[in-house]
């Protein structure tokens, strides 16, 4: 029996390092927090560099820890037991250099300053990479045939490095503490996505003169976007509110502006994609519709472009 616990200790080394540099390669590669960890000891310009070459090698070592065994096999395990070692030493340079910083072990999570639960870390899994050493079966085999005293042991080492872990107090304290949405990061990229998966881009991409916008600026909860258009051989100016957080139906709104004289040609909080001719027409049920107010519908109004003139266009709410 105890010859069976201590081969499963050792077998179950290898999934949950995987594991572990397969999330510290994720955070790093969707985080811009680039002031922590080995960000901390190089010219600022090449912080994220080095993050994202962190979170390159840590993915070929996890990919080399579930896929290789034999002496491929023992040469990554050798490896991530060296870059885990090698970790301590860089992790006490900056808390020499700043002692403020975070580990950076998981992008954003490991804020809090390194102290001696996260040096004992990575001298657990150092000697956790080197327990492997010699087992035959690789992390990807080691899930297939887990059994009972692989679980056991996998569930007090994780409680274990949940106790050396400032990671979980720092998304308990987010999760008791949520930052408002004016606050809250967001990348452009994931705003540019929320933008063009929604219905107001694809009614106003006929409009576009250039898939990419001219100017961006954060108000709020709302990420703005101005793009270049061309509506009836006049130039105007397409912009997107997005708003960072809330559900995705309503996230987005827009604004097309006459370029020259800066009036708003048509604003819409939701769109159809139907193509509008004319004025409504009258409702038995409210009456007829008189100029400027409200018609049936989402949030639209009608109002002529100038007096005397027989074209309409739709304006909803403002923002």
């Amino acid at each position: 029996m105890p010859s069976e616990i201590l081969e499963a200790l050792r077998e179950v080394q290898l999934p949950l390092l995987a594991v572990l540099l397969l999330f510290g390669a994720l955070a790093k590669f969707t985080s811009r927090d680039a002031s922590s960890g080995l960000s901390v000891l190089v010219p600022e310009r090449l912080r994220r560099t080095s993050a994202l070459g962190t979170g390159l090698a840590e993915t070929a070592l996890a990919a080399g820890l579930i896929l290789l065994s034999g002496a491929l096999g023992d040469a990554a395990r050798l490896l991530t037991a060296l870059v885990f070692a090698a970790s301590i030493v860089v992790l006490l340079l900056v808390r020499r250099r700043d002692p403020e910083a975070g580990c950076g072990c998981f992008g954003g999570l490991s804020r809090a300053p390194i102290g001696w639960r996260t040096l004992a870390r990575a001298g657990l899994l150092s000697v956790a990479a080197l327990s492997t050493l010699g087992v035959e079966p690789n992390a990807w085999r080691v899930v297939l045939d887990i059994g009972p005293a692989h679980v056991a042991v996998l569930g007090v080492e994780l409680l274990l490095l949940a106790l050396l872990s400032p990671e979980p107090r720092e998304m308990a304290r987010r999760l008791r503490h949520r930052e408002p949405c004016e606050l809250r990061e967001v990348s452009e990229r994931s705003v540019l996505r929320r933008l063009r998966r929604s219905d107001m881009w694809r009614t106003n991409a006929p409009l576009l003169l250039d898939t990419e916008p001219m100017d961006t600026w954060r108000h709020g909860c709302r990420r703005f976007l101005r793009y270049d258009g061309l509506r009836h051989g006049r130039r105007v100016d397409v912009v997107y509110a997005v708003r960072v957080d809330g559900p995705r139906r309503t996230a987005v709104r827009s604004v097309v502006l006459d370029r020259e004289n800066g009036r708003v040609i048509a604003s819409f909080g939701a769109i159809s994609s139907r193509e509008l001719q004319g004025p409504p027409r009258a409702s038995t049920r409210r009456g007829n519709i008189p100029w400027g107010v409200p018609a049936p519908g989402p949030a639209r109004t009608w109002r002529r472009r100038s007096p005397g003139d027989r074209s309409w266009d739709p304006v909803s709410a403002e923002f």
